[in-house]
């Protein structure tokens, strides 16, 4: 965690000069609250005495300036922390967001790793603002106000240290060590739910349509619960902190009372000064009262991050794996080995190539591993053994394509960031897909019919500039002259590329130069 927030510090433009800025800014914050308890706390003692009027206008003054100045502080380094935690934690997802694009996560459900970007990325922001900035900055008003009162009574300072330790350090200590298990309990437990939740949302038909969905809601409910025991346990830990917080300011102030009244019967205080000694511990302890919460949120934080930190540290599986030539488009695969890594050997000593302008089918039973072939070739998934090479990028047109719940162009323009107004028409054009490019689609494409999402799919091929073209089942689902019309389209638009087909139809695997049958 140390090291992520280094790092990101380093990638946030003057990242340290700011987090140095808001502990200042903060620390100031706290220390006018602190000096206008105190300068408060003379001129009552002082006004009781009646003196001359203006004897009291400078102290007067100076609560004035105090509490305007405590506002002003406090408003300021609020704009400069959470300005800082906001630059780091967009920082901190864009580096998620390349990671995962580089990696082929195997075995993370979504509903997971959507907390992950989402909520445990977050978590930055609060390690900032609510952990490493009230710290800081508390201690520094700690150790300033205790040279302060030093000099009134040095009994008082050095009883205000140690209930400061108690207050600031060991009950923070102890409720962070409590609370570290049901902290990294409900983590997971958050990511359950969210995933939970994501599958009703989605399956919620289906689910109906079988009677099931109590069960999923019961499921559901049970993981709600869960968390709910693991929240009230960090509540509850939260309370104690809080009592043993309260119970440290009361001894400060008691301490301050009998060792100031000490002090005036012998003579060594003035007497206006004792409101000052009371009181000044209390405006102290409520800077201290963040510190068990800052405790927890650190635990829940590096819990989160932890987390992050597993994704930024994975192994970028399937990237680099493949040789990218720079020469003629096409696919060689030497004697390859293909597998899901931690799983058994899927295929063995495949040999296969694709040239321009030469259509291969691949076939074989379902199950055997056409797909797990084909991930490997576009470099999804590394080869456990042999050699896999081809030429420029991949066109990958998927079983079951994902459709974007957004505009037609923009799902196009998925396979070419560049594509222009009229390459996205010219590309629906060719497609067979007569629709206004800006019409806006449902999630998961519930707004158009089979036929048409696997056309916007199409479409999105067509607007990149492909090396290989890999095509997993393209007439799936379709019935007999969508299918046909379809792959009219197909073959007319990579008439001269390398196109690898997975497939069971026998008109599909007609239309091929070539067939490699996995058995």
């Amino acid at each position: 965690m140390k090291r992520l927030l280094r790092d990101l510090l380093r990638e946030v433009p003057k990242g340290r000069k700011l987090l140095v800025l808001s502990v200042l800014l903060a620390a100031l914050a706290s220390a006018s609250s602190v000096a206008l308890m105190g300068v408060s706390a003379w001129l009552i003692s002082f006004a009781a005495l009646a003196p001359p009027v203006l004897y009291l206008q400078p102290a007067a003054v100076g609560v004035r300036a105090f509490g305007i100045s405590r506002g002003v502080f406090r408003y300021l380094e609020r704009i400069v922390g959470h300005d800082l935690a906001l630059r780091m934690q967009a920082a901190l997802r864009v580096r998620v967001y390349d990671r995962l694009a580089a990696t082929t996560l195997i075995g993370r459900r979504r509903g997971d790793l959507l907390t992950r970007v989402v909520a445990d990325v977050a978590a930055i922001q609060d390690l900032v603002v609510r952990v490493v900035v009230p710290l800081a900055s508390a201690a520094v008003v700690v150790v300033a106000t205790t040279i302060a009162l030093a000099f009134l009574d040095v009994g008082s300072a050095l009883v205000l240290l140690v209930t400061a330790l108690l207050a600031g350090v060991a009950l923070p200590w102890w409720t962070q060590r409590a609370s570290l298990a049901a902290d990294r309990a409900s983590v997971p437990t958050r990511g359950r739910l969210a995933d939970g939740v994501r599958e009703l949302a989605r399956t919620g038909t289906d689910l109906v349509a079988y009677g099931a969905e109590d069960a999923v809601l019961d499921e559901l409910l049970a993981i709600d619960e869960e968390l709910c025991a693991q929240e009230s346990r960090a509540a509850w830990l939260r309370g104690v902190a809080t009592a043993g917080q309260v119970l440290a300011a009361g001894i400060a102030v008691a301490a301050a009372l009998w060792f100031g009244t000490t002090a005036v019967a012998a003579g060594t205080l003035d007497p206006r000064f004792l409101a000052v000694l009371a009181l000044t511990p209390l405006a102290m302890h409520e800077v201290l009262a963040t510190f068990t919460q800052a405790a927890q949120t650190l635990t829940r934080a590096g819990a989160a991050l932890g987390r992050i930190t597993e994704i930024l540290d994975a192994e970028p599986l399937g990237t680099g794996d493949v040789t990218v030539g720079d020469g003629e488009p096409g696919l060689e695969l030497v004697d390859v080995t293909v597998g899901w890594p931690g799983a058994a050997v899927v295929q063995s000593s495949v040999t296969l190539s694709v040239a321009p302008g030469e259509r291969v089918a691949l076939v074989g039973p379902s199950g055997v591993g056409k797909t797990t072939v084909a991930a490997t070739a576009m470099g999804l998934i590394p080869p456990l053994s042999g050699t896999v090479r081809r030429g420029g990028r991949v066109g990958y047109l998927a079983q079951d394509a994902h459709i974007f719940a957004t505009t037609v162009a923009e799902n196009v323009r998925i396979g070419n960031r560049d594509a222009t107004v009229e390459d996205v028409a010219d590309a629906l054009a060719h497609a067979g897909l007569p629709v206004d490019p800006e019409r806006r689609i449902g999630e998961a494409g519930s707004t158009l019919s089979g036929g048409e999402r696997r056309r916007l799919a199409l479409a999105r091929l067509l607007v990149g500039d492909h090396g290989l073209v890999i095509l997993d089942e393209p007439t799936e689902h379709l019935d007999r002259e969508t299918a046909d019309a379809l792959m009219a389209d197909v073959w007319a638009a990579f008439a001269d590329a390398p196109v690898l087909v997975i497939t069971h139809d026998p008109d599909v695997i007609a239309a091929c130069e070539r067939v490699h049958e996995l058995a």
